[in-house]
């Protein structure tokens, strides 16, 4: 095993390399599932035995139920071997004893410990002994609270390694033998571990509507203290897979509660809480607030020292500087009095990852020193205690620590090992970083064959995450700009060193498609794309489909062909910063104040870029489409206006754009019935300034398509909601306030009377009675803008073209004039409704008319439409 203390004196005074930050986020002194878990985990009561046993065998009771208790009180200490080892002996002397319901409950909570401890085998073969002893009761009068936790520690094993349809099942099994036993809390329990599995499943629907079936139990909950306990744990959960707001509102309430009972543990637990959950909205100042009210009145010192933890994490992001020395040395004495268990451990990383942080904004201090020794303090705890996922995470950040230091052969060797042990125990969240970091490290060496395994590897890790990268684990935040796109860039980059080959081409196009789905989930904080999907290449042969990548030293383009032709590949050797700037003066010169001279200018130099390599080849192949899956901030312009010199690419090529290489095919152009539902605001309202044009824009649309139509107060989220049930319609059209933002939580369009969240959105269209197998084939959103300011709002706007399920989305880029847009819309219907005439050249052919307008001619006006998905 590792000696970690040789290693510490080896740090150099190399300033480190900017890493990502992993944050610490306990929710529990055991995690919130493990909270679940154990709320029930109560033995029977090993006294109520007969009197005629003797005093040695009710001395050797005493004893097992006294081995059961130091067990959980080491388990809620998190010291699992030691607590596995007791219970392990507790088991052995209730199984001599004859005790039979006792020695389930002992299995159960071994089983746990072993979870805890990645021992995966060993946890399966304890749950199932426990099962088996109550099958075989020969009384076969099963205490149903036991026959519970037995299901739900079941339940937590099949969720950890993978297996979620088993996990929903034991977990369902659970709340019924609750039920039996009439235990509110366990029923409550089950049913926020059944929503956990039912996302792992993709269901997200339905794990919402259990955790609102949840809430409304809590209502009418007589019992304060039960209701405390499962409305925090609502919280947790609700804080998990990113619905804020109702976290918020429900760890609230529990503190209300606690408040009124007069419960100062639970009172700082949920202080503290609160404090991740407004630091996930971000906002880091209230996060701030509710972290120091919950360490001024904490008696735990976990409880402490995480508040304090993660305060020192935000002081460091935003470059509080002063304020994080101060911190760091109020932070040492109290972690130094943690006894050691697995929380302890990740406080200590958490600390030595804040403090290297630390050191990239401070040079006054040697703080790289200071980090390293607390990480080998980490390792050394984590081997005395048994605890292999705490050893793993600690060497793997160690690793990182020695990387940046320009140590790379103490880094790789560190990595190693870190991936062997999380390989060994299923830790797949660290497995892929350890992974990532020996790619990094070969690379550098030049040991390419080596890193593109290792760069696979991680990938794959990656993609198998998908469910637990994007409701984040309770226990380690990942920041996914920082922790996780960067894998699949540095990937793609190493495949396209040189000249790539075919094979290489296209595992670099998949790479990129991957990264594509992954912002998806990243922003949904869900995996979203489930849907029957096709390949762009497959269906039209007069369509190609280009994948600009920007990577830190070059922009990568690869062109790929209709009817199954090789892929190509083009680049610019220039660097990240001068390709976003000149991505950034594009979108500012689309502003009509400023020049023309400037706007062409950028947009001839992207058109070299993106387009001119591929003229020949597109030219010769008689390509009319372009389809771009754009990347980074090339989202937030319109390719339409690129120009060659001459001409916009608009005036060469149909253009539409894909979240991926995979969509959902429409139908026939020579089959299209437009029925539309129409629906819009014109009047003031919410304090949202007047449309006034769009009501000449959606009554036009429906005198002329018969249209069913919504207009200001008829626009509400009832009346849309019966309209789309009850009325068949292909395409829906919203001119309407509205924003795209980075945050789902923040996109939206408006409504009379409210907000229709994006992640609603679905759900909506999916009230139709038509069959859910037939998409809508078109959403158009005619007044939304992005978010000012927001660098990645074009999520937004795909993440609704993919939430929606519709087959394409037509939006704008930017906050487009009421007037023209009203005129864009109705000749664009025009165009559609014409025979034969795809929504591309629906599109282009409108932007056409508009730019022969010599007040429209200016790309702000025709520009910023943009149509996603399928573009026939």
């Amino acid at each position: 095993m590792t000696n970690p203390k040789k290693y510490v004196s080896l740090i150099t005074s190399t300033k480190l390399r900017s890493n990502f930050l992993i944050r610490a986020l306990f929710q529990f002194s055991i995690g919130f599932l493990a909270f679940l878990l154990v709320v029930n985990m109560a033995p029977a009561n090993a006294n109520k035995h007969e009197s005629s046993h003797s005093l040695a065998q009710s001395a050797q009771i005493q004893s097992a139920t006294l081995s059961l208790d130091q067990g959980r009180i080491r388990y809620e200490a998190g010291r699992f071997t030691e607590a596995a080892n007791i219970w392990q002996q507790a088991a052995v002397n209730y199984q001599r004893q004859g005790d039979i319901n006792n020695q389930a409950w002992t299995l159960s909570y071994l089983s746990l410990a072993y979870q805890n401890l990645g021992e995966w085998k060993k946890a399966q073969a304890a749950i199932d002994d426990s099962l088996k002893i109550l099958q075989n009761n020969s009384n076969k009068t099963v205490n149903q609270l036991l026959l519970a936790v037995v299901l739900n520690t079941k339940g937590s094993l099949k969720i950890s390694i993978g297996q979620p349809e088993a996990a929903l099942k034991s977990w369902q099994e659970a709340e019924q033998a609750y039920t039996a036993a009439n235990d509110i809390s366990g029923q409550i329990g089950s049913k926020i571990n059944q929503a956990q599995a039912l996302q792992a499943l993709g269901l997200y629907r339905r794990a919402k509507d259990v955790l609102t079936e949840v809430n409304k139990k809590l209502r009418n909950q007589q019992d304060l203290s039960l209701r405390l306990k499962a409305l925090r744990s609502l919280g947790v959960a609700l804080q998990v897979v990113g619905d804020l707001q109702q976290s918020e509102n429900a760890l609230k309430e529990s503190l209300t509660i606690s408040q009124k009972l007069g419960s100062i543990a639970d009172t700082s637990e949920i202080l503290f809480s609160l404090g991740n959950t407004k630091r996930s909205l971000p906002q880091n100042e209230q996060a701030l607030s509710y972290y120091k009210q919950a360490f001024s009145i904490a008696t735990n010192p976990r409880v402490q020292v995480e508040a304090l933890l993660n305060q020192l994490s935000i002081y460091v992001e935003t470059s509080k500087i002063n304020e994080a020395v101060e911190l760091v040395p109020k932070i040492k004495p109290l972690l130094s009095k943690l006894p050691t268990s697995r929380m302890s451990i990740y406080a200590e990383v958490n600390f030595a990852t804040s403090i290297k942080h630390l050191s990239q904004k401070d040079n006054s201090t040697p703080w790289q020193h200071q980090a390293a020794k607390i990480l080998a303090r980490a390792i050394k705890d984590s081997e005395n205690i048994g605890d292999l996922r705490a050893l793993s995470y600690s060497l793997n950040e160690l690793g990182k620590l020695y990387e940046s230091s320009q140590q790379p052969e103490l880094a790789l060797k560190l990595s190693n090992e870190a991936l062997s042990i999380a390989q060994a125990i299923n830790a797949s969240d660290i497995a892929y970083q350890a992974a990532w970091q020996i790619g990094r490290l070969n690379k550098s060496k030049g040991n390419i064959e080596v890193a593109s395994s290792a760069y696979s590897s991680a990938v794959e890790i990656l993609k198998s995450l998908r469910s637990d990268l994007v409701a984040v684990n309770p226990n380690i935040q990942f920041s996914f700009q920082e922790s996780v796109e960067p894998v699949y860039r540095e990937y793609v980059s190493l495949l396209l060193t040189s000249n790539p080959n075919q094979k290489n081409l296209k595992e670099a196009r998949e790479i990129i498609e991957a990264l594509q789905l992954a912002e998806l989930d990243n922003f949904f904080r869900e995996a979203c794309i489930d849907a029957k999907q096709q390949k762009i290449d497959t269906i039209d042969t007069q369509a190609a489909v280009i994948y600009p990548i920007i990577l830190q030293d070059r922009l990568e383009v690869i062109l790929s062909m209709p009817n199954g032709e090789a892929l190509s590949s083009y680049r610019t050797q220039l660097g990240q910063r001068e390709i976003e700037n000149t991505i950034k003066l594009m979108r500012q010169s689309l502003n009509p104040v400023f020049s023309n001279e400037l706007r062409l200018k950028a947009s001839q130099q992207l058109y070299n870029w993106l387009i001119r390599s591929a003229e020949d080849k597109l030219a010769s192949h008689g390509i009319k489409t372009l389809v771009f899956v754009l990347d980074g901030s090339l989202r937030n312009i319109p390719m339409a206006a690129l120009h060659d010199g001459k001409q916009y690419l608009l005036e060469k090529y149909n253009v539409a754009l894909s979240p991926g290489l995979q969509i959902m095919r429409s139908q026939s152009v020579n089959n299209r019935h437009l029925k539309i539902i129409a629906a819009g605001l014109s009047e003031a309202n919410q304090g949202y300034k007047a449309l006034p044009a769009v009501k000449f824009e959606v009554t036009k649309i429906s005198d002329e398509l018969s249209a069913k139509l919504l207009l200001n107060d008829k626009f509400t989220d009832s009346n849309l909601k019966n309209l789309i049930k009850s009325t068949p319609f292909s395409v829906l059209h919203l001119a309407t306030h509205g924003q795209f933002s980075s945050r789902s939580d923040d996109t939206y369009i408006v409504t009379w009377n409210g907000r229709i969240n994006v992640k609603d959105l679905d759900e909506l269209l999916k009230t139709r009675s038509e069959p859910e197998s037939v998409p809508v084939d078109l959403i158009v959103l005619s007044a939304c803008q992005t978010a000012k300011g927001d660098n990645r709002a074009i999520l937004g706007l795909a993440g609704v073209a993919v939430r929606s399920g519709a087959r394409s989305t037509i939006a704008t880029l930017w906050a487009v004039q009421d007037e023209s847009t009203a005129k864009f819309m109705v000749e664009f219907y025009k165009q559609l409704s014409t025979p034969g005439i795809t929504k591309a050249q629906a599109l282009r052919n409108t932007q056409i008319t508009f730019l022969k307008d010599k007040d429209f001619l200016h790309p702000f006006y025709w520009a910023p439409f943009v149509l996603i998905g399928d573009w026939l």
